[in-house]
């Protein structure tokens, strides 16, 4: 049984080195970042604590800082630097100039929740 499918967003160069953006994919929203590297990242867009959209947030040492507050999450792992704030993480990559999301089947619910 397929867990999840693959998502194309679009050009990687779509997405300026070093920054973030969002979309929105089965309606949850995917924040996708592009390190000064070139190696792309995607968590879930919103912090748990209010809310803020973390494609907006300052992007190094991979990790992205919240912009409403300022709390930093792993890009890799999603942990944030609160205990017990995290973030779902989702398999991404380039591919041929490309960014393509492995998205799960059953999106954000807790049934589909990519932990």
């Amino acid at each position: 049984m397929r867990t999840s499918y693959l998502v194309n967003l679009g050009n990687v160069n779509d997405i300026p080195l070093g920054q973030g953006a969002c979309y929105i994919v089965k309606g949850a929203e995917i924040a996708v970042f592009r390190a000064r590297d070139g190696k792309v990242s995607a968590i879930e867009n919103r912090c748990p604590h209010r809310q803020g959209p973390l494609s907006e947030g300052v992007v190094g040492n991979g990790k992205v800082v919240c912009p409403l507050h300022g709390h930093k999450f792993d890009l890799a792992s999603g942990e944030g630097t609160e205990k017990g704030e995290c973030v779902r993480t989702f398999e991404v990559r380039e591919q041929y100039g490309e960014i393509v999301l492995d998205f799960p089947v059953g999106g954000l619910t807790p049934e589909g929740r990519k932990d």
